[in-house]
């Protein structure tokens, strides 16, 4: 008696549709969180003609100056929470000290006084920020 084998070929195709069923899921994540990702304090930036700075991986040191004359850092533990002038100090010299070549930026109203932006530039100075850049928009086209 001679067996005979079955002779089971082997499923040479790739089920695509998990991987799919992933990406979809990603993609939902992804769209939720990028709006969320924009959270701050608003502020009507001054318009200045400039050059955009390269895009980074990561996220730059921001003080928000509103136009009340408040103080907002953007990578405190709450970054619509006003902070005083000893906050700012700190957490501007954590930060640095987690990355020193990290970029440090003011972002202010137009409307702010003068030396609250200048205060401003200080205390990020004071926390060890050796450049610090300001924040605009670029003007309107007619």
């Amino acid at each position: 008696m001679a067996r005979r084998r079955a002779h089971k070929r082997f499923m040479s195709e790739m089920n695509m549709v998990p991987y799919i069923d992933v990406m979809l899921g990603l993609l939902v994540i992804f769209m939720i969180t990028v709006p969320l990702l924009n959270q701050g304090v608003d502020v009507d930036l001054p318009q200045a003609a400039s050059e955009m700075m390269p895009t980074e991986e990561r996220q730059p040191l921001i003080l928000t100056v509103d136009v009340h004359g408040s103080y907002y850092l953007n990578l405190s533990k709450d970054p619509r929470q006003s902070l005083d002038a000893e906050a700012i100090v700190a957490g501007t010299r954590a930060a640095l000290k987690n990355d020193p070549q990290l970029p440090v930026l003011v972002r202010a109203d137009k409307d702010v006084d003068y030396g609250a932006v200048m205060g401003a530039m200080i205390l990020l100075q004071r926390g060890g920020a050796a450049k610090v850049g300001l924040v605009t928009e670029s003007p309107e086209e007619p």
